[in-house]
């Protein structure tokens, strides 16, 4: 599959959709308006390099998304900044492109002279980080056990989505 990654600052027109994604998978349960999200996302349009926001698309088609921000864990604030937030839309999961976005905002992060980045999940995807590069530096973090990981740009691996591989 081909696809672009942009700077969701550079495509506006998918903060709707990566702000609705984000609210349905992480925040809705735990009764926050969606308000509560377009509000934290807004802060990715902004002109500062961190936080910021990705997005996957095909032309107009919403594929994917992921975030840069300075902390994903309140009682990890010493660990930043994180990926976060990744989140594809499910008829096009495995297509390589979760791997792109992590792979890219890491990247992106790198770019700007950060040394090593952060992000949590849970066990279930595990394998997905390691097989990317990534570090666990904690495990059975917080109310949902998450696993902490870290990258550090010496030792990142080769980035996913080049045009070898049919991405934009």
């Amino acid at each position: 599959m081909t696809f672009t990654v942009s700077d969701l600052r550079q495509q506006p027109a998918f903060f709707d959709a990566v702000a609705d994604r984000i609210w349905r998978a992480w925040w809705k349960e735990r009764g926050l308006p969606i308000d509560y999200i377009t509000g934290r996302l807004r802060e990715n349009m902004n002109v500062e390099p961190i936080p910021f926001a990705l997005v996957a698309h095909d032309g107009e088609t919403f594929l994917g998304t992921a975030s840069v921000i300075a902390s994903d864990l309140e009682d990890r604030q010493h660990y930043t900044p994180w990926v976060a937030a990744v989140w594809v839309e499910p008829e096009h999961r495995q297509q390589q492109i979760g791997r792109t976005l992590v792979g890219r905002a890491a990247g992106n992060a790198f770019d700007l002279g950060i040394g090593h980045v952060y992000l949590c999940a849970p066990k279930i995807r595990r394998n997905f980080y390691l097989r990317q590069g990534w570090t666990p530096v904690e495990e059975e973090v917080g109310e949902r056990r998450v696993t902490v990981f870290v990258q550090h740009k010496s030792q990142r691996p080769a980035e996913p989505g080049s045009p070898e591989r049919g991405h934009r």
